[in-house]
C-alpha cells in the first residue's frame, strides 16, 4: 500500500509545493482554504482529494474513515507584523488559534491513525521560531509555543514509533510574504528568499532519512537574503 499523508495549507505556497513534491509516493489529503486553488492542484495530482475543513472548528467527525495515516504535515499558519504596543488581544489570540491551537487539536485527534501507521508529524514552523526579533513578538511567540508543542509531542510519542520533525525555515517566497512585505512597508525582492520547494525538498530530506535516524530540526535559510 502506499502511504497515506495528510497536509494542511496545502493550496499554495508551501503547502502546494510538499505536496507536489509528496505526489509521486503518498496518497494525500490537502486541506486549504482556496477551495478553487485546493480543487486545481487535486486535479493536477490525482492521486490527491481535498479535505476542506476549517481548522480552528474541528471534530471527530472531520477525521473520520483516516484510521491509518502515514505522515502528517502542519503547513498552514497565518503571520502579521507589529510592535507589541499595537498589538491587540485579538490580534495574538488568532495567532496562538491557527499556529498552534489548531495544529494541536488536530494531532490530538489523528494521533490513532499515526500511532497505527508508527507515523511521522512534520510542522512547518519558521525562524522566528528560534529567535524573535522587534515587531515579530506575538508571531515569534505562536511559533515558540509551536517548538514546544513538537519537543514534547516527540518525547510522549517515541514510544509509539511516531516521529517529530520541525522545519525551520527563513523567508520563503510566497504569497504570504507579499503581505508580511507589505505590512512591513518593504519591496517583494523574490530573489532574496527561499523558493517553496526547498522547503519540500527539506521535508523530504526529514521522511526519507534511514531507519536508524530521526530528524528531529532542519533549519533552512535564504543563501541570498535575510537570515531570519
Amino acid at each position: 500500500m502506499r502511504p497515506t499523508a495528510l497536509i494542511t495549507g496545502a493550496s499554495r505556497g508551501v503547502g502546494a509545493a510538499i505536496a507536489r513534491a509528496l505526489a509521486p509516493t503518498c496518497d494525500l489529503f490537502l486541506g486549504g482554504r482556496d477551495g478553487t486553488a485546493l480543487d486545481a492542484l487535486c486535479a493536477e495530482l490525482p492521486a490527491a482529494r481535498p479535505w476542506a475543513v476549517e481548522l480552528t472548528e474541528l471534530t471527530p467527525a472531520d477525521v473520520e474513515g483516516i484510521d491509518r495515516l502515514d505522515l502528517l504535515v502542519h503547513s498552514a499558519g497565518v503571520a502579521s507584523v507589529g510592535s507589541l504596543a499595537d498589538t491587540r488581544a485579538d490580534e495574538w489570540r488568532r495567532l496562538m488559534e491557527v499556529n498552534v491551537i489548531a495544529v494541536a487539536e488536530l494531532t490530538r485527534l489523528l494521533l490513532p491513525a499515526l500511532r497505527a501507521a508508527r507515523g511521522h508529524v512534520v510542522l512547518i514552523n519558521s525562524g522566528s521560531g528560534q529567535r524573535a526579533n522587534a515587531n515579530w513578538g506575538a508571531y515569534a511567540a505562536s511559533k515558540f509555543a509551536l517548538r514546544a508543542f513538537g519537543d514534547a509531542l516527540r518525547e510522549e510519542e517515541h514510544a509509539n514509533g511516531v516521529r517529530v520533525t520541525a522545519i525551520f525555515p527563513g523567508r520563503v517566497g510566497t504569497d504570504m510574504q507579499r503581505g508580511i512585505r507589505a505590512q512591513e512597508g518593504g519591496p517583494y525582492e523574490p530573489g532574496r528568499y527561499l523558493e517553496p520547494e526547498s522547503v519540500a525538498r527539506a521535508v523530504l530530506a526529514a521522511l526519507t532519512a534511514t531507519p536508524d535516524a530521526h530528524v528531529t530540526e532542519i533549519t533552512v535559510r535564504p543563501a541570498g537574503g535575510p537570515t531570519r
